[in-house]
């Protein structure tokens, strides 16, 4: 227990946990990737291994531009905030105008031969925008309206063009985003209860009056009752995790993906995961989006700057908000509502943001004060011929 202690206590333990985590799931989500890709790949392009390279493609993208985003200077990710908010509406907003509709939701955007995800993009830029203007408005804080106003109209307007696009899964992230933040900066209990009334209220009258989302949400209750209709996707989920056992049926093995398990390799990938690699594997994963959350949480707790620990906040709330919506949907625990599982699902436009995000947060934990002077450290005490070859 004391040998754990201290090494939580060492000066780079945050960096390490936020790199290593990253890592990992990013190494998990491509083997996953393969894995549930390989069927569908191959019916449709006669090319098993299509998606993967895709998704390659992707992490060679977003890698180099997660690793940009934690050498910029904090004032230069404060400086993005406004561009960043003002050019996801226009992107939200062509959507919701032109976008292409997929399994019923508009929240496509065609850019010629690239097709993104423009809500996916805007989870990042929302909470950078958010966390600076609350950390611009700091001493202020204590008053509602500085709370309220401009964060919450803006979150709520992003929150409708969404709506509009009928992607009530993303609306409900933006939300969580939005309240973590408003808890974070210490909105007023009444004030929790008002807004979650009235967006309770609002998805529930968004649920009954579309057929689509009512059957949705009745298949939780019982997801075997309407088992060839909404309840195929679900079902066919539960199976694969049950099937799965302790230990898992070994990497490619999984039989669901062979046509039964709808979205197999996006939304649904941890019913793959648990059945190809059982309980072990899913609480790996699990774990290690909880490692990240700690890290994220400790950076925020130790810093001294009011920007870092509100961005911090809302990327934990985010990445963690999302894992819990998607695994609740995959154990039927949730309606099924199209929300991805963040460094594991297909899909450049969810890889990318969160990869920016976390290395935002990375680079935040490697400029902490203790942390910058061990790195220093470790840079004056390197072999000269090392130094040299390098």
């Amino acid at each position: 227990m004391a040998a754990a202690r201290a090494a939580l206590d060492r000066p780079l333990t945050t960096y390490y946990l936020l790199l290593g985590a990253t890592a990992l799931l990013l190494t998990i989500g491509l083997i996953m990737v393969l894995s549930a890709s390989s069927v569908w790949s191959y019916t449709q392009f006669d090319d098993s291994y299509v998606t993967v390279r895709r998704q390659l493609m992707w992490v060679a993208l977003a890698i180099p531009c997660a690793w940009v985003a934690s050498r910029l200077p904090i004032r230069t990710i404060r400086r993005l905030a406004y561009p960043a908010f003002a050019f996801s509406l226009v992107l939200l907003a062509f959507t919701a105008v032109m976008g292409v509709a997929v399994s019923g939701n508009t929240n496509w955007l065609q850019l010629g031969p690239v097709r993104i995800q423009a809500s996916e993009i805007a989870k990042l830029s929302l909470v950078i925008w958010a966390a600076h203007i609350y950390a611009n408005k700091e001493r202020r804080l204590h008053r509602l309206h500085h709370v309220v106003v401009p964060v919450v109209p803006g979150m709520l307007l992003a929150t409708g063009l969404v709506v509009a696009g009928r992607d009530l899964g993303t609306a409900l992230v933006f939300l969580g985003i939005l309240a973590g933040m408003l808890w974070v900066v210490g909105a007023p209990a009444r004030f929790f209860v008002v807004c979650l009334g009235a967006a309770g209220a609002a998805a529930g009258a968004l649920a009954i009056t579309n057929t689509e989302r009512m059957a949705r949400i009745t298949t939780v209750l019982d997801p075997f009752a309407d088992y060839h209709g909404t309840g195929w996707q679900p079902a066919h989920g539960l199976y694969a995790l049950a099937s799965g056992g302790i230990f898992g049926e070994g990497i490619g093995a999984s039989r669901q993906k062979w046509g039964q398990l709808p979205e197999a390799h996006t939304d649904f990938i941890f019913a793959v995961l648990g059945e190809e690699l059982g309980l072990a594997g899913t609480l790996l994963v699990i774990g290690l989006f909880l490692v990240i959350a700690y890290g994220t949480l400790r950076v925020a707790r130790q810093t001294e700057d009011s920007f870092v620990r509100f961005a911090c906040f809302g990327v934990a709330i985010w990445l963690v908000g999302q894992m819990m919506i998607n695994v609740g949907m995959v154990l039927a625990l949730l309606p099924v509502i199209g929300i991805p599982l963040p460094l594991v699902s297909y899909g450049g436009s969810s890889l990318v943001p969160t990869l920016v995000g976390l290395g935002m947060v990375i680079g935040f934990a490697r400029r902490e004060p203790a942390a910058a002077r061990a790195l220093a450290q470790r840079r004056r005490t390197r072999p000269a011929g090392l130094s040299a070859r390098r």
